[in-house]
């Protein structure tokens, strides 16, 4: 296998991820001369935002995914590849992929994060992440799967490990779930479980930290845990999960949970590639770059978003905060450096403008600030509606979010609640199996990047 595509005379761009970042970067760089390649593990983009609703069966996963093929039909000069890097050679400017190798003029590292376990593996193995669409859809699978176990189960403690549930992690995305959750209980359970009682089912949102939110105020922290313990959520503060075993979650003071839906949203990793050098990550496993997202010792490589650490922001000397809007801004100065670099100009450096940060908790329970304007309650709910409804891409999407959000808030009622298991085709087991396996080429010794 190979890249299959001939090179021209413009310069090539590879981005290596189409999250916001990179999407964002290849978009700016219409009719910029130069030859864009987007190299992604997915032929989709995802809305990072909203997976929670697909996990809570309140959207379908394609209401918020599109396809980058069809982003990008009409560009000449661009071309998307479905790949995952394995390894980048700085000296030859190539990138070794599980499709095969592809040599670039620039690279641009835009591939995000993982969920970050904390090196507990076997956390890793047992618990559920909340990253992507597909493991959104694999947590919708198995909260619905549990809800119908729970009425043919034969004992009430196997009754209680069904219901139950353990949300991990007190950030935005926990403090999302474990509202629309406590939503469920109160209007779906009631209606589509009538002979168990919906009170038998139990959530829980367990923080190592003081305050939920704590990329927030305290203001909003405040707000966010006093909206939970309204709707039925039991808070945990300060307490720190340890480990998982026979269907209960283990904390570090010696209590323990009973639990078969143990979802992990605690933290995110930057995603790494097999050759790069640790002295280039920094926190988070994030690859350290300069002030114009350079990586560091490179001259042709850069990083954005959150796969990058940059600390030469004055008002952020720790790094910015992993955010979309931090990852869209500097797409779009890149777009631009790189450009001037065409042209022989200096690069600009990039400086990071807080345009504000929001959280929703559930039907009109948010909180919002921006600058020094904060709210909370239903004027917040209403703007986190709107920002995020714009930011959806193509017009179908917009059109199915809204109509399934106006549908809900009149009906209350998720109307997607189907328990699906995809089974994958032979062909493409053999397909996964064989690019996992090889295409990685000879060059797989460690070695920092240099270009």
């Amino acid at each position: 296998m190979s890249f299959n595509i001939v090179k021209n005379d413009k310069k090539r761009v590879i981005i290596v991820g189409g999250g916001f970042g990179g999407l964002k970067l290849a978009n700016k760089l219409k009719k910029s001369g130069f030859q864009v390649v987007l190299v992604d593990k997915n032929n989709y983009h995802q809305f990072p935002p909203l997976i929670y609703q697909v996990a809570s069966a309140g959207l379908e996963p394609s209401s918020i995914s599109f396809p980058f093929r069809k982003i990008f039909q009409k560009r000449k000069d661009f071309y998307f590849r479905m790949a995952e890097v394995r390894a980048i050679f700085p000296e030859k400017k190539m990138i070794q992929t599980s499709i095969g190798k592809a040599e670039y003029d620039y690279l641009v590292l835009a591939a995000g994060t993982t969920s970050n376990f904390f090196g507990n593996e076997h956390i890793e193995e047992e618990a559920m992440p909340m990253k992507t669409v597909s493991e959104a859809m694999g947590l919708r699978n198995a909260l619905l799967a549990n809800f119908e176990r729970s009425i043919t189960c034969s004992t009430e403690r196997e009754r209680q490990e069904l219901l139950n549930v353990v949300v991990v992690g007190g950030g935005a995305t926990g403090v999302e779930i474990a509202g629309v959750l406590s939503e469920m209980k109160k209007f779906v359970l009631p209606n589509d479980y009538p002979d168990m009682p919906s009170s038998l089912m139990h959530i829980y949102l367990i923080e190592a930290g003081d305050r939920l939110l704590a990329g927030m105020s305290e203001d909003s922290s405040r707000h966010a845990e006093q909206f939970l313990r309204e709707m039925g959520v039991n808070i945990l503060l300060n307490k720190r999960v340890t480990d998982y075993k026979d269907h209960k979650v283990m904390l570090e003071d010696g209590t323990e949970i009973a639990t078969r839906t143990f979802i992990w949203v605690s933290g995110v990793a930057a995603i790494t590639f097999g050759n790069i050098d640790g002295e280039l990550l920094g926190r988070g496993r994030r690859i350290k770059v300069d002030e114009f997202n350079r990586v560091q010792g490179t001259d042709t490589i850069f990083a954005i978003g959150d796969q990058c650490i940059q600390t030469t922001d004055k008002n952020y000397p720790n790094g910015h905060p992993q955010l979309a809007q931090v990852a869209i801004q500097q797409g779009e100065l890149l777009a631009k450096n790189l450009q001037r670099l065409q042209k022989g100009k200096p690069m600009q450096p990039f400086h990071y403008r807080n345009l504000g940060s929001m959280a929703t908790v559930g039907r009109n329970r948010a909180v919002a600030e921006f600058s020094s304007f904060k709210t909370a309650g239903w004027l917040a709910w209403v703007m986190w509606l709107v920002v995020h409804l714009r930011s959806i891409l193509g017009v179908r999407n917009k059109a199915n979010v809204l109509l399934n959000w106006v549908w809900n808030y009149f009906t209350y009622d998720q109307s997607l609640r189907m328990i699906v298991y995809a089974k994958k085709a032979k062909e493409v087991r053999d397909r996964e199996e064989l690019e996992a396996k090889t295409h990685w080429g000879e060059e797989t010794q460690t070695q920092q990047p240099k270009g």
